[in-house]
């Protein structure tokens, strides 16, 4: 499987030109955030910053990246290794990219990868590509190599009994499968309209409609962060069904809800030390 890109943000815009809405909590309490910092907080494998990140768009990426990721964590009611995916997960800022692309999570690398300019508002998006393909190999068997728990469980791959991936599959039947779970969900039907327009496979893939349900998720929750996502309702994209509307968002959100809130809880409880 290739990168999983997200494609989906305006035309790029230097992140010092604007200000990123949030309404959460001031995490950095006055302090300085870095990368050193965010790394160690969180426990990133790795952070790379790439070699045309001047000092000042350094200190202001690290900042949005520290108050993003740490909204994230809140949003998601679990631990910081459940960010980092316990240490897997490496990141990397103004590295490479390709035109077009603001956004990708590499399954060889483990990493996911955002532009200087453009890339701010991708976030929930590949953090969550790299949350399913972490996953893959934790909830379904005889999955291997770039594989995303999205695709094996729409492919019908064995899955591994416990109460908390049942949660995780029902997210994924609430974003692929219509509310009877016998036909596809709206959202696939509109993803799949605009893939045949394009003459391309990309928006109806299982991860990608997946992955922009999630962001649909973060972004409706009381805690806003426009570094961390936007664009789930009043783009074009979002007009023409490519995330989850109505009756489905609901449903899809009330899942990852569940989802989320026991796993967060069990992955605190690990970390609570024993009397």
């Amino acid at each position: 499987m290739q990168a999983c890109d997200h494609s989906l943000t305006p035309a790029p815009m230097a992140m010092n030109d604007r200000q990123f809405y949030r309404n959460g909590p001031d995490h950095l309490q006055g302090e300085v955030a870095d990368f050193v910092h965010l790394r160690r907080r969180f426990d990133f494998r790795s952070i790379e910053i790439g070699r045309w990140v001047t000092r000042a768009e350094r200190e202001t990426a690290a900042a949005h990246f520290y108050n993003a990721l740490c909204d994230l964590m809140l949003i998601l009611r679990g631990p910081e290794p459940l960010i980092s995916l316990r240490g897997t997960l490496s990141l990397q800022y103004g590295i490479g990219g390709r035109p077009g692309v603001s956004a990708h999570y590499s399954p060889a690398t483990r990493c996911f990868s955002l532009a200087k300019n453009a890339g701010p508002g991708s976030i929930a998006h590949e953090w969550f590509h790299a949350f399913d393909h972490y996953m893959a190999g934790k909830a379904l068997l005889g999955v291997t190599g770039a594989t995303l728990a999205s695709q094996a469980w729409l492919n019908n791959a064995r899955t591994v009994p416990h109460p908390l991936n049942e949660l995780l599959f029902a997210c994924f039947e609430a974003v692929l499968l219509s509310e009877d779970g016998t036909r596809p969900s709206p959202q696939f039907d509109a993803s799949a309209r605009i893939d045949e327009q394009q003459g391309v496979l990309y928006f109806s893939r299982p991860e990608e409609l997946c992955a922009r349900a999630f962001e649909a998720f973060v972004q409706d929750a009381v805690i806003k962060n426009g570094f961390l996502v936007k664009g789930t309702r009043a783009t074009r994209e979002a007009k023409l069904g490519l995330y989850p509307q109505g009756t489905q968002r609901a449903r899809c959100n009330a899942a990852f809800g569940r989802y989320f809130s026991t796993l967060g809880r069990a992955l605190m409880l690990q970390q609570t030390p024993a009397d």
